[in-house]
């Protein structure tokens, strides 16, 4: 097993726009009286949590979530160098539905995927991790200190900074950095496999 080029790929806000889609569904639910708001994650008033819980518990919304271009442009580079898929997604705590709909998506979106659904990241095995959160990244980059993460670029990771991780937002340099980590990782591998 470690050997194997396995590629974890985040699901929601990588590959599956989420924040678009709770978006798109917040600014439905607003009074006529209310101004935007911008649900990017972190903390709510409580009043805009409690709508979010209700967007998220809609049976189909998980399942339905569009699909999120920026990530897949990866997953396509990815599919290129060989690698094994493995959506590595987060299960929501309150909303255990979600757990099957998000398999659904999978199938459906990325059916050369396996799925795993954790509440750990930090404790699943591969080569590379592509996710948007931050604590997510560090949490695995702990027992993967020579891991690549491969971040698609959100507001909220925008100031962070590590030097496993390539931040992503569709560049063409990005791209090339990119690719050339990912070659190192396969001639690593190949030694291995000599040795």
């Amino acid at each position: 097993m470690k050997h194997e080029l396995i590629a974890l790929i985040d699901m929601d806000g990588t590959v599956a726009d989420f924040d678009g889609q709770m978006q798109q569904d917040l600014d439905a639910m607003r009074a006529p009286s209310e101004g935007p708001y911008v649900a990017a994650p972190g903390d709510h008033p409580p009043h805009i949590e409690a709508r979010m819980r209700v967007i998220k518990r809609q049976p189909g919304w998980w399942r339905n979530l569009p699909v999120y271009p920026l990530g897949m442009t990866i997953v396509s580079l990815l599919r290129r160098h060989g690698f094994r898929l493995n959506i590595l997604t987060k299960g929501p705590f309150k909303t255990t539905a979600a757990w099957s709909e998000k398999v659904g998506w999978c199938r459906e979106h990325m059916a050369d995927a396996s799925v795993t659904i954790t509440e750990d990241k930090g404790l699943v095995y591969g080569k590379v991790l592509v996710d948007d959160w931050p604590d997510y990244i560090m949490r695995w980059l702990e027992w993967r200190p020579r891991g690549l993460v491969i971040m698609p670029a959100h507001p909220w990771n925008d100031d962070f900074e590590h030097p496993n991780v390539i931040r992503f937002d569709g560049g063409h340099e990005q791209l090339l950095k990119i690719e050339s980590r990912i070659r190192a990782i396969e001639k690593a591998a190949s030694r291995e496999e000599d040795e």
